[in-house]
């Protein structure tokens, strides 16, 4: 079969092998960080903590730490800490023009923008990881247990808790230097992954405890969820190119060039981020409903009630308007078509029948605002989802599976891992993955 002759291929590249066993050995020990818990915690008394992590923004982070989030880890605060201050950095590089000016200095700049957000990232964790044990206390009140009292327990819990956050990150930066694949997005899908067995096992019991049809529904789920992922997969591969022909030169006696080449324009060049922008900002009436009255007959409660319920239209209505809004604006501060029209005229390249400057940077601009539209209709509809497969019966835990967040990023992440395991194959000379062309992952594009 051509899928164990792939295996046997794989294992024949020494360098593959090896890169394959340090990713597996470096997950294995991110695995084992996330069930040992905070010294002083009491495993028994958790039982509330996992309630809340169940449902809403908390059950979001609980997925991205793999479950540590809910066991009071180490590694609890998980890889979410670096995303955000790495969010941060990236509009910082809009708005100052001090890292505007870094992110044109090439691998010195990246270089000095990563330690910026090294350093934000423990800026976030220190005002994080206080906030964490608050509530991790509350929790485990309503269970009859408490953490230890003390400042030096707030101390020490906050100094391991931002110490297992950067380790989780110096884990993802090894496996993408001597692994396989893109560490930190690997240690989020390997959580995403974690809870995948036990939400595929409670939607399989609560099935077939149906009194009639249970079976047919779960099958109809998998087919749809087979549905999705379908679209997912297109929705991260879509491109459009742009022709783009080369000037002949004359280097001596010789001619070169004068062969058309391609510019590849992602459908969905924003990839996740929309999503998390705009779930962060769904969560803010949440968030005021917990400081606002304590009477549910109250005018402020009912305002922001609809907007507390996932399933609700107006929810879904606001989450699918601000992920368009913010995967135009997304998409708008990372393509710049200025620097690509300067490129093109720089390298002595044009796109046929379009005027070098600025006509290639408006018709650029162009093709990215009708490809960006479709794009981000398709991102907002995997966004919401999870919230109709709620509706059809589908158990919280698996529905997230279904769309979202978490679909994109298995997604997308499994899609560049084979992308990199194929170019090792291919260039052994080896088959690749596919018999038909090439596969395309995210951050580059294979044509056959």
């Amino acid at each position: 079969m051509r899928a164990i002759q792939t295996i046997k291929n794989i294992w024949k590249i020494e360098d593959l092998r090896n890169r394959i066993g340090v990713t597996l050995l470096l997950i294995t020990v991110y695995r084992f960080l996330s069930v040992i818990t905070l010294p002083g915690i009491d495993p028994q008394a958790l039982t509330f903590l996992h309630n809340q992590t169940s449902s809403g923004l908390m059950s979001l982070l609980d997925m991205f730490s793999g479950g540590a989030f809910s066991n009071a880890s180490i590694v609890a605060m998980g890889i979410m800490p670096y995303i955000s201050a790495s969010i941060v950095i990236q509009l910082l590089g809009i708005a100052i023009p001090y890292f505007q000016k870094l992110q044109k200095e090439g691998e010195s700049g990246r270089r000095k923008m990563n330690q910026y957000t090294r350093y934000l990232t423990l800026a976030v964790l220190v005002l994080q990881a206080p906030a964490y044990l608050v509530n991790l206390n509350v929790q485990m009140k309503q269970a009859g247990s408490a953490i230890p009292s003390g400042l030096w327990f707030t101390v020490s819990s906050t100094i391991i808790l931002a110490a297992g956050s950067m380790f989780v990150l110096w884990l993802g930066e090894r496996i993408t230097d001597k692994g396989i694949g893109n560490g930190i997005s690997f240690i989020i899908m390997v959580g995403i992954i974690a809870r995948l067995p036990q939400a595929l096992f409670q939607e399989v019991v609560s099935r077939l405890n149906e009194s009639a049809g249970g079976l047919i529904g779960f099958l109809a789920e998998i087919v749809a969820l087979l549905f999705v992922i379908a679209g997912a997969i297109l929705l991260v591969q879509g491109t459009r190119r742009i022709p783009v022909q080369y000037a002949k030169q004359m280097i001596g006696n010789r001619q070169f060039g004068g062969a058309r080449q391609y510019i590849p324009l992602k459908v969905n060049a924003a990839n996740v981020m929309p999503i998390i922008f705009a779930q962060a900002i769904m969560f803010i009436p949440i968030t005021l409903i917990g400081f606002g009255s304590a009477d549910q007959d109250s005018w402020f409660v009912k305002l922001f009630a609809p907007l507390s319920d996932h399933q609700s239209f107006w929810y879904n209505f606001i989450f699918a308007v601000l992920i368009i809004a913010f995967t135009y604006f997304y998409t708008a501060i990372t393509i710049n078509p200025k620097q690509m029209a300067e490129d093109l005229k720089r390298n002595n390249g044009f796109i046929p029948g379009i005027k070098p400057g600025k006509k290639t940077a408006e018709y650029i601009d162009e093709i990215m605002s009708r490809i960006t539209f479709p794009g981000s209709l398709f991102l907002a509809l995997v966004a919401i989802l999870p919230a109709f497969a709620g509706i059809f019966g589908v158990k919280q835990a698996f529905a997230q599976f279904f769309g979202g967040t978490s679909l994109l990023i298995l997604v997308g992440v499994v899609l560049d891992t084979l992308q990199q395991v194929e170019s090792h194959l291919l260039m052994r000379h080896y088959d690749g993955l596919l018999k038909s062309g090439r596969i395309k992952g995210r951050q580059g594009t294979a044509y056959s």
